[in-house]
């Protein structure tokens, strides 16, 4: 029995590592096509990231772009879709922010044009009113005893802010909602007056 390396069909070496694919150019480009549509069947993907997947995994270059381009002319792949997509599911489900709906965006291969387009379906009051939500959901799960001190207060809001601004807000709106949220409550964190 051999003790080689086992290797998967896909070129992987057993810790993932790659190497250079050897077979016909045919067999190579539906091996290629093959990943790239179990990487889509997860969920979709920028033409950039399923590049890097491929060049991960050792294909050449121009069988690369050739699969690509055969799958984005039969719509598969398809940039500005996943643009769209991205930036409706991350700010609906995951509270996402403009900034750091871009910041998301280039990191998986979206040009500048595409990812402004994308996240101009997001409008201000679309993003204040999601960082209103989430300062709310927040405050439900908020103690009273969180509100009486002023110090405690304070605290709190500077949490709440700090939150939205690992979420993408910015920092002046992120002030705003969580003053008026707290306001909304009765809780004033303007100073007190001698």
């Amino acid at each position: 029995m051999s003790r080689g390396r086992r290797v998967g069909p896909d070129g992987d070496g057993p810790d993932g590592e790659s190497f250079e694919l050897r077979g016909a150019p045919e067999t190579l480009e539906a091996r290629a096509k093959d990943v790239c549509l179990r990487l889509l069947t997860d969920r979709a993907r920028s033409r950039a990231e399923l590049e890097q997947s491929l060049a991960r995994k050792g294909y050449p270059e121009a069988i690369v772009a050739r699969v690509l381009d055969r799958l984005t002319g039969a719509g598969l792949v398809d940039d500005a879709a996943f643009a769209e997509q991205w930036v409706h599911s991350r700010h609906t489900y995951s509270g996402r922010g403009r900034r750091a709906l871009a910041t998301e965006l280039r990191r998986r291969g979206i040009d500048q044009q595409t990812s402004t387009e994308a996240l101009s379906h997001i409008s201000a009051d679309d993003e204040r009113e999601r960082a209103a939500e989430l300062v709310r959901k927040k405050l439900a799960r908020t103690t009273a005893g969180d509100l009486t001190d002023r110090d405690d207060r304070e605290r709190l809001m500077r949490r709440l802010v700090g939150m939205l601004a690992r979420r993408g807000y910015p920092s002046a709106m992120s002030f705003a909602v969580v003053k008026a949220e707290l306001e909304e409550l009765g809780c004033s964190i303007e100073p007190e007056s001698a």
